[in-house]
């Protein structure tokens, strides 16, 4: 879709799906090859989007009038179609019959030219018509003519002016004239400056000249509306041809878009088989590079009805079975494969389980999304069907997991399908060995440097290296053993050294952080300070009254001689406790607030007081 041009043809290609008729198949598969030879001979086409084109159709087939900017659209895709035609016309010569798709693209030339002679630059040039050219140049003379008007006015009365030059306001061509001669300059004040001092005036002489002007600008749209027109009802005219072409274009659009995808993929064109085969040389996954792709070899059919891939982790089985489905479905929307051959049969649908559809939202564990989707599969498999299915059985117990596995491969056997399925159950490959028409397969496995190597081996079972891989990755001796015993009731070691392999007898500790818990009694200590309490205050060994009980930072307001002070309760001493020194309802307002205050607050208590407000000291941060 990326290498497609045309939104038609981009969306083509999002509907694309695969083709269940042989011979529109074929028909698709030989428009890629011969889309791609057209590249590799005549290089890419010129092929431009035509996004609006319909648009513009629409428009003068209804009688409107199309704009300058839309007739050079026009313009536009019509020498697009030129040069796809001598395009297609040098491919013509390779004998390709892709190329001879020239035949229902004109270049219309008549209208082409019509276009180019009337619009430039997405205006309506003057030279569209002789009536248009001296109506402009009539504009021009009268555009001068006021220039030079005003300039004459402005030098005849100089002392008048705020400026030696015109200027325009709402269109229209003013003199700045000062304020205070305003009724030396007869005509209309349009505007003024910002300080009042300036005014705009457009003199009755101007004004007329205006009116002139405003009439040849009146003539010259008429004149353009009815050039517009023209062309308009020329574009409807030639609507057929211009939509044969845009259809052209976007058919040719669609088949370039998947030669150029051939060649981005150095894809071969696959043979289609009438029996249900797959045969690949050199398959690639088409969405890893060349370079770095392990090619792979794989051949189904011809009495093999099932593959079951077995091997290590990260060993390649998943992309091995995708990469197989991946190919048949390319093929089938008429697509070459990223392969060095393919033979290939045809299959009337692609069912596949690959990767975890655990859903929280729908109530869904590992283990039931991949049954539900083996259900589902199972409902509609037939005999030209493709499945493929990865870690069959996984994700319960292993035991039920390999029955349920089992029962799944005899379901598929009967319905004739053929099948890909990777797991890691030995019982799976057990039945695999002695079941007619099912293979195992492996991917192979580097054991010396523990590295898979992403081939596959058809005929043979593979293992999963589990602990292989785990001790290469540093798992200790010890823990090796006692897994190697759960698996297989023995502890028997390989003949490598532990340095060698990286097992070491422990496992090596990292630093990680702790918690830290609060020490019994070591909390933070409580302030019991109360108000009204006699305190001393240090280091100056004064004696206060607490007048403010402590804050969440620890800090109390203190009254000391004279004045009130903020202090940290660590500066402060208990002396004597306020329930030693004070009656318990003793009010402390007369110890620590103004008179005028007490006096304020006991008015308040009594009767509502305007305008007044009791005055609080606060802590001054």
């Amino acid at each position: 879709m990326e290498l497609a041009v045309t939104e038609t043809a981009k969306q083509r290609i999002r509907e694309t799906v695969p083709c269940l008729s042989e011979r529109e198949l074929l028909h698709r598969l030989k428009e890629t090859t011969e889309s791609r030879l057209l590249l590799e001979k005549c290089g890419n086409p010129p092929l431009v989007s035509l996004n609006g084109m319909e648009e513009i159709l629409m428009i003068s087939s209804k009688g409107d009038c199309l704009t300058a900017v839309q007739l050079s659209r026009v313009k536009g895709a019509l020498v697009a179609v030129k040069r796809l035609k001598d395009y297609l016309e040098k491919g013509k010569a390779y004998d390709i019959s892709l190329a001879y798709d020239a035949e229902n693209l004109e270049a219309l030339e008549p209208l082409k030219e019509a276009i180019e002679e009337a619009v430039f630059n997405d205006e309506v040039a003057d030279s569209a018509s002789v009536t248009l050219r001296e109506i402009r140049r009539s504009i021009l003379r009268a555009e001068e003519e006021m220039r030079e008007k005003a300039d004459q006015m402005i030098r005849k009365n100089k002392e008048c002016m705020s400026d030696s030059f015109s200027t325009f306001r709402n269109g229209r061509l003013c003199l700045p004239v000062k304020k205070e001669y305003k009724f030396r300059i007869p005509g209309s004040v349009l505007d003024k400056s910002a300080t009042g001092n300036t005014l705009f005036v457009e003199p009755v002489a101007l004004a007329n000249l205006y009116e002139e002007l405003q009439q040849w600008k009146l003539e010259e749209e008429d004149e353009v509306r009815r050039i517009l027109y023209t062309l308009t009802v020329e574009v409807d005219t030639y609507s057929e041809p211009l939509r044969q072409n845009i259809r052209t274009m976007e058919k040719l659009d669609y088949a370039f878009s998947k030669g150029k995808l051939s060649l981005e993929q150095e894809g071969a064109a696959p043979v289609i088989e009438k029996e249900q085969v797959i045969r690949l040389k050199d398959a690639r996954h088409p969405l890893l590079a060349k370079d770095s792709c392990v090619p792979l070899q794989f051949q189904i059919g011809d009495g093999v009805q099932g593959i079951i891939i077995t091997g290590p982790n990260t060993g390649g089985k998943t992309v091995a079975i995708k990469t197989v489905a991946l190919c048949c479905m390319m093929t089938q929307c008429g697509l070459h494969v990223p392969c060095e051959s393919a033979e290939l049969g045809m299959f009337s649908n692609f069912l596949c389980d690959i990767g975890d559809g655990q859903s929280l939202s729908e109530n869904l564990s590992t283990f039931s999304a991949h049954i539900t989707n083996v259900l589902e599969i199972l409902k509609r498999v037939n005999r030209e069907s493709l499945v493929i299915m990865d870690e069959l059985g996984s994700g319960t117990d292993p035991q039920e997991g390999m029955g349920i596995a089992v029962a799944v491969l005899e379901e598929l056997k009967r319905s004739g399908a053929l099948f890909l399925v990777t797991t890691h159950y030995p019982e799976i490959k057990v039945y695999a060995e002695k079941e007619e028409g099912i293979l195992n397969a492996r991917m192979t496995f580097d054991a010396d440097n523990l590295k898979p190597l992403y081939q596959m081996v058809i005929g043979e079972a593979g293992q999963s290296c589990a602990l292989q891989i785990a001790k290469r990755l540093g798992m200790p001796e010890s823990m090796l053993r006692r897994a190697r015993k759960a698996a297989y009731g023995t502890t028997e070691t390989d003949s490598e050294e532990p340095e060698r392999t990286g097992a070491t007898g422990t496992l090596k500790k990292e630093a990680s952080p702790h918690v830290i818990r609060q020490k019994p009694g070591k909390g933070k200590k409580e302030i019991s300070f109360h108000r009204g309490d006699s305190v001393m205050v240090s280091p100056d060994r004064k004696i206060g009254i607490v007048c403010r009980e402590a804050d969440d930072k620890g800090v109390l307001r203190v009254q000391l001689q004279g004045k009130k002070i903020w202090i940290n309760h660590k500066r402060v001493k208990l002396l004597v406790p306020a329930d030693q020194l004070y009656p318990e309802d003793y009010d402390f307002s007369i110890v620590f607030d103004t008179v005028e205050n007490r006096k304020l607050s006991h008015d308040m208590s009594r009767k509502y007081v305007e305008g007044e407000i009791v005055i609080e000291e606060e802590r001054k941060e």
